[in-house]
């Protein structure tokens, strides 16, 4: 199963940089989890007027990108607030599942439509805080980089 993180807005300079460090540290330990790669899709943003209409054009883009037979985890706001260790142990479950990828999609600015959320498996939240969706791509390969280093035992978490 391979692994996607799927983002709607393009990213550049450091955060870029700091993402793809995260992705490739992480490519090594993935088999670990049961994934097998990793790689990035960036989409543009919608110019949709209305930020629902936005949201409903970004999630046709994000949903194609993870194929119909993919596990979808979402980033959002309202969802479960995991430690690093719990979000490593329920990914690593959604990857035996044996599905052909598990994506891992990051919403533009005005977040991501219900239909996406509804269809996720997981859904979670990186905190009661408003973050940049620039900064939480990088959030989310750190995360997905830890969770890879947890599975196979490497020091970089600590506890």
């Amino acid at each position: 199963m391979k692994l996607l993180l799927l983002a709607i807005g393009r990213i550049r300079g450091c955060e870029r940089e700091l993402t793809a460090e995260y992705l490739k540290r992480a490519a090594p330990m993935l088999r670990r989890m049961g994934l097998t790669s990793v790689e990035m899709r960036e989409f543009p943003e919608s110019r949709a007027p209305g930020a629902e209409e936005r949201r409903r054009r970004e999630a046709e883009v994000l949903l194609g990108a993870a194929g119909r037979d993919a596990v979808l985890v979402a980033l959002d706001e309202r969802g479960e607030n995991l430690s690093s260790r719990e979000f490593a142990m329920r990914l690593k479950k959604l990857a035996a599942g044996g599905a052909p990828a598990l994506a891992v999609v990051v919403g533009g600015p005005d977040g991501l439509a219900e239909e996406v959320r509804e269809k996720a498996r997981l859904t979670v939240s990186f905190g009661r805080a408003t973050w940049p969706h620039r900064l939480v791509r990088v959030m989310a390969a750190e995360q997905l980089y830890r969770a890879a280093a947890i599975h196979a035992g490497h020091p970089y978490h600590r506890e």
